[in-house]
């Protein structure tokens, strides 16, 4: 698969909400029909398509109709790619830290 670059604004805008992550969850065991994500949740059918529409804008999952079910699948991809990101990211801070902590122990020390 080639190598793409995530809208993590997208990305994370999804993750942001619980019901989301608790779709993605489970989405993540497998293909799952719509109706079957959305007995759990409570919540009325135009609602559960729209987080599921956001899931899919942020390429976390996709969607494909099989005679009167759809059926979600998930894009790890995308996952994997967001993850690749956040260590790139710790390990700046991680190293600033370092820094940081070798400044301040240097300044105790010279005390």
């Amino acid at each position: 698969m080639a190598k793409h670059d995530p809208d993590l604004s997208l990305i994370f805008q999804a993750l942001s909400d619980p019901t989301r992550r608790t779709m993605l969850a489970r989405i993540g065991l497998g293909a799952v029909p719509v109706s079957e994500l959305a007995r759990p949740t409570g919540l009325a059918l135009p609602t559960v398509m729209r987080h599921l529409s956001v899931l899919e804008e942020a390429a976390l999952i996709r969607t494909e109709k099989t005679g009167r079910t759809r059926l979600c699948h998930a894009r790890p991809e995308t996952l994997a790619a967001t993850a690749d990101w956040m260590a790139e990211q710790r390990l700046i801070w991680e190293a600033r830290s370092d820094r940081l902590e070798a400044y301040v122990a240097n300044l105790i020390k010279d005390a």
